[in-house]
């Protein structure tokens, strides 16, 4: 038996949705291509981690290193803002995939989010994140946004050292077991409606759709409870606690 036996358990999903992933996208293309502030960058988001999560599908989870990563993370951007009648060649791709790479160690979380983790964890739930991306990737996100101050560094569930990726029920799982919880006990938060909707309810988990961009569903699928901000999250999850 290990330490960690809380009755309830609440986990986060990473990017958009503990920080706004949507600004180092917009500064990355202001910064390589000069887009204006008339530019659709949210629909252009949009289709970005549209094209991210295919792409990561077709070969099999997100790849955490070598040329494989490198020519998904170019061809991403080809293919979302060739939608929006920008083409790229493979060395701009780069360049702008560059730029996003180094604006998302400026970020800061959602406001409301370091505040919920705090009242959670005053309640007694287990809290963590589960996140796909290459380990150190990733781990530098968590580092620029403190989170290792107030969470355990074992309850970051990173896909690439985990060797499994969402929406694989097996990730969810593979928590479980290792905290020893049940899974309707268990609580899961993110923005993408394939990796985190589908993933976690596959591994029975409750599911909120942090869905703070108001895209629509992609398949029969449906999320416990549907938020927009952190104080909809507050309100769900500790209602008057």
């Amino acid at each position: 038996m290990n330490d960690y036996t809380p009755q309830k358990a609440v986990f986060f999903d990473l990017d958009d949705t503990l920080y706004d992933h949507l600004i180092p996208f917009r500064l990355a293309l202001q910064s390589v291509l000069s887009t204006g502030i008339d530019f659709p960058y949210e629909p252009a988001y949009h289709r970005l981690r549209y094209f991210s999560d295919k792409l990561s599908a077709e070969r099999g989870g997100t790849p955490t290193q070598g040329h494989d990563l490198e020519e998904m993370r170019t061809s991403r951007f080809q293919l979302a803002l060739a939608e929006f009648d920008i083409i790229l060649t493979t060395e701009q791709a780069a360049a702008v995939q560059a730029q996003y790479l180094n604006k998302q160690f400026q970020i800061e979380m959602f406001e409301g989010a370091r505040e919920l983790i705090q009242k959670l964890q005053a309640h007694g739930y287990l809290v963590g994140v589960i996140t796909n991306g290459p380990p150190e990737h990733q781990m530098n996100k968590i580092q620029a946004l403190n989170l290792e101050e107030f969470i355990p560094s074992e309850l970051f569930f990173i896909s690439g050292a985990v060797g499994i990726t969402k929406p694989d029920r097996k990730l969810f799982e593979h928590v479980t077991d290792k905290f020893e919880l049940s899974p309707e006990n268990c609580y899961y938060i993110g923005d993408s409606w394939r990796n985190d909707v589908v993933g976690a309810s596959s591994a029975g988990w409750n599911v909120i759709w942090f869905n703070h961009r108001g895209v629509e569903p992609e398949s029969a699928h449906r999320p416990h409870q549907l938020a927009k901000s952190y104080t909809d999250l507050t309100a769900y999850l500790l209602g008057d606690k």
